[in-house]
């Protein structure tokens, strides 16, 4: 007989891994709502074309499409960004501007299987739209680093590298290439941390050789590191939008210090980000051992939400995956260990002690208490045994001796201790103790 198994990159849940994953999307969800953000869901499949030209050309080869009963070519949604650009610009007029909106959601792409990324796997998104300064970003940036802290990741753990897109294009044209080489030139700057050299191929292939004195210029622009540096070497270039953008570096970076994240955050011009929508800052979080797959990554998108049939509208997001980010914490030592323990186990004689324990097991749970017992009759001694395996802190004894004085027996068992208490105490009584555990 067959033996099915789960497809290649997707993923199973038993329930200690779902505890797993439940803790950080908790920790995710309170952390937004802290910040002010408001969370949405949207449908897991889209149609093909909102993809198609708006996620750029890596993504669209990446995705999960097929032809739907009704004839419509559909894919499963490889990121969140332009579904969210459709569902805000549906609403755009009726929505009070800053829109600050956040989704904990499932996505899927066909790609090589590799540490930290499956075809299947979990992002925290958030985006501000109707923001059209800096201020969006320095929002977000500080949502993503205290996502981060609040597992009790720090600086030693964790930085975070910004880039601009509207600098690089900038800076650019300040060295004269038009609007078709400098997205070739982006393209190679996004792949040169990986490639070197041959990041450069493509452009070679469509425009030439690159020039060397002009190769020099751009691998140094690449290098900057620090907000000084940066502003050395636009100094003496012509272009007053090279200075304006500076303005903006400047605001960014001293709100983030003010916030006390400075030591987060650092300028990397290395940055571009591959898709096709970003068009002003970007970033992106990774691990500071240098060992994992990006964190997190995010940046502007002014213009995606138009391209898509909404409003003109400017927009800033980021994403964290849940993949990376659980490999980092358990490398940390910061993934707790869970175990589905119940609060009270119930040790029960037999049938009439069974229905008498019945009314208080429900109470019990009603009232919020994690609830355990035997479903069929047992030993009390196994059941004795059941209840210290279950990692209960509190066992309820129902034998016939109890039942004919009224009373249940309530056992500690951390501390090995019991006492009696009528029927109608035993949920005063339990309440009382987990107030005060």
């Amino acid at each position: 007989m067959a033996t099915f198994q789960t497809l290649p990159g997707f993923r199973e849940f038993y329930p200690e891994d779902f505890a797993r994953r439940n803790h950080i999307f908790r920790r995710w969800r309170h952390t937004a709502n802290t910040f002010g953000f408001s969370e949405y869901d949207a449908p897991v499949l889209e149609p093909l074309e909102l993809y198609r030209a708006k996620s750029g050309e890596e993504i669209e080869a990446q995705l999960f499409s097929f032809t739907d009963k009704g004839g419509r070519e559909v894919a499963l949604r490889p990121e969140m960004t332009p579904t969210v650009c459709r569902l805000v610009g549906a609403r755009a007029s009726a929505l009070k501007r800053p829109i600050k909106w956040f989704s904990i959601a499932e996505f899927y792409r066909y790609e090589r299987m590799q540490k930290g990324r499956g075809r299947c796997f979990s992002q925290f998104n958030a985006d501000i739209f109707g923001e059209p300064g800096p201020e969006a970003e320095i929002e977000l940036i500080a949502l993503l680093v205290q996502c981060l802290c609040a597992f009790g990741l720090t600086e030693q753990d964790f930085h975070v590298r910004l880039s601009d897109r509207d600098l690089w294009i900038f800076y650019l044209e300040a060295l004269g290439l038009d609007e078709a080489r400098i997205r070739a030139v982006l393209v190679a700057v996004d792949k040169y941390e990986k490639m070197g050299d041959e990041a450069f191929k493509p452009y070679a292939e469509s425009f030439g050789p690159l020039d060397g004195g002009l190769k020099a210029k751009i691998l140094s622009f690449l290098a900057i590191k620090s907000l000084a540096v940066l502003e050395q070497t636009v100094a003496n270039l012509d272009g007053g939008r090279l200075g304006a953008r500076l303005g903006d570096w400047k605001k960014l970076l001293g709100a983030l210090a003010a916030m006390g994240l400075a030591r987060f955050v650092e300028v990397d011009l290395g940055v571009v980000r591959g898709l096709a929508y970003y068009t002003g800052f970007v970033f992106e979080a990774y691990d500071r051992k240098g060992e994992l797959r990006a964190l997190a990554g995010g940046g502007r998108y002014d213009d995606l939400v138009e391209k898509l049939g909404g409003p003109a509208l400017p927009a800033a997001g980021f994403a964290i995956g849940d993949m990376t980010f659980a490999l980092l914490l358990e490398q940390r030592g910061l993934m707790p260990d869970f175990t589905q323990a119940p609060d009270v186990y119930c040790v029960i004689g037999g049938e009439a002690e069974r229905l008498a324990a019945f009314g208080d097991i429900q109470a019990l749970r009603a009232a919020g208490h994690r609830v355990d017992y035997p479903l069929k009759d047992m030993a009390f001694g196994k059941q004795f045994k059941a209840a210290a395996e279950s990692g209960a802190k509190l066992a309820l004894i129902y034998g016939s001796d109890e039942l004919a004085k009224g009373v249940v027996k309530v056992r500690d068992l951390t501390q090995r201790s019991e006492l009696e208490v009528p029927r109608a105490q035993v949920l005063a009584t339990v309440r009382d103790f987990f107030s005060g555990a």
